[in-house]
């Protein structure tokens, strides 16, 4: 499963665990530990995921990073949701100073959400990263997710990103994780 994830987050795809959430499934998937269920469930997400951690030699290299980004909406992406994905990606790879070769992107679109008594178009984006997570990279990632998501008539004043700064430790890539 850690393998598989890897290459599903390596390639910017979207896995589809169904547990309690298919987002925290793919949280769970690509973090490859229970630890992430602990962290993710300290920021307020519920888990009930079970994944089971293999022992492997530790990650190597500097440039080993984990920046992902969900975005669940209440519009029909339709065709435009894979160039969205594929803009998104370069986006975070750009704003968060990371190589695009490890930006992972979940898009859920056509998903129930009401935004202040109302089912206009809005979306809610969750960021996590190892490293990354600051005023300038968040404030500039926010503004390129909302002019993408402008193209899918989602007003800025109905967006919210979440940014989640992970410890190495908690995100497990590779049948390891970046602590070791």
């Amino acid at each position: 499963a850690a393998a598989s994830a890897a290459a599903a987050a390596a390639a910017g795809g979207c896995l589809g665990l169904r547990l309690l959430s298919p987002a925290l499934g793919q949280a769970a998937l690509l973090a490859g530990a229970a630890a992430t269920a602990a962290s993710l469930a300290a920021v307020g997400m519920p888990h009930r995921a079970s994944v089971r951690a293999r022992a492997a030699p530790p990650c190597e290299g500097e440039e080993a990073t984990d920046p992902t980004l969900w975005v669940q909406t209440n519009v029909d992406m339709s065709e435009g949701k894979k160039a969205f994905m594929k803009a998104a990606s370069k986006a975070v790879a750009a704003c968060l100073g990371k190589p695009e070769s490890y930006v992972a992107i979940c898009v859920q679109d056509k998903q129930d959400i009401i935004w202040g008594g109302s089912d206009d178009p809005c979306a809610l984006c969750k960021v996590v990263s190892l490293g990354g997570i600051n005023l300038k990279n968040n404030k500039a990632l926010t503004q390129e997710v909302s002019k993408l998501l402008a193209d899918f008539k989602v007003p800025q004043n109905r967006i919210y990103v979440n940014f989640f700064d992970l410890e190495g430790q908690n995100i497990g890539y590779n049948g390891a994780t970046f602590a070791g």
